[in-house]
């Protein structure tokens, strides 16, 4: 399941690109690759463990 953060990171980054990259770019393709990237992001952050918690567990094994 992790891939499937990492695809919608790819995607929404390649969408945001593609439709910035027209001449006349379309705004609602733009806004869907930039939710896109924020969603995969998101997600990705959601696993990582905050500084404080990582700190606390080293601080209650001593």
């Amino acid at each position: 399941m992790k891939y499937f953060n990492y695809i919608l990171i790819i995607l929404g980054a390649v969408v945001a690109l593609y439709a910035n990259s027209e001449e006349e770019q379309n705004q609602y393709i733009l806004i869907g690759g930039i939710v896109l990237l924020m969603i995969g992001v998101y997600r990705v952050s959601r696993t990582i463990p905050s500084k404080k918690e990582i700190e606390d567990d080293l601080n209650n094994e001593e």
